[in-house]
């Protein structure tokens, strides 16, 4: 009997699946819940193919301008300092997998 995954857990094993050494059981459940579910399929196939543009880049990313660079953390201390919480009500745990 197969299980499939639910949407949300999909998404919290997607980057598993996507690691080279993932176990079979791993993409089985993925590739379960991708063939059921058009919304995922979207995801995952954008995904793999954003992946596959970004491996087919031989150049070394290029670093963020210090000024840039600066703005963004003191954008990211004042966001901290006011309390703001992560979109979604994220409390910051990490994925729950299924067994």
């Amino acid at each position: 009997m197969s299980c499939l995954l639910t949407c949300k857990e999909f998404l919290s094993w997607l980057n598993e699946y996507l690691c080279e050494s993932t176990d079979l059981e791993c993409k089985k459940h993925v590739e379960e819940h991708v063939n059921a579910c058009p919304n995922c399929w979207v995801i995952f196939d954008t995904t793999k193919k954003t992946i596959q543009v970004f491996k087919g880049q031989n150049q070394t990313p290029e670093a963020v301008p210090q000024g840039v660079q600066s703005r963004l953390m003191a954008a990211l201390q004042r966001k901290m300092a006011t309390g703001a919480k992560p979109p979604g009500g994220c409390s910051g745990a990490g994925p729950s997998r299924p067994n």
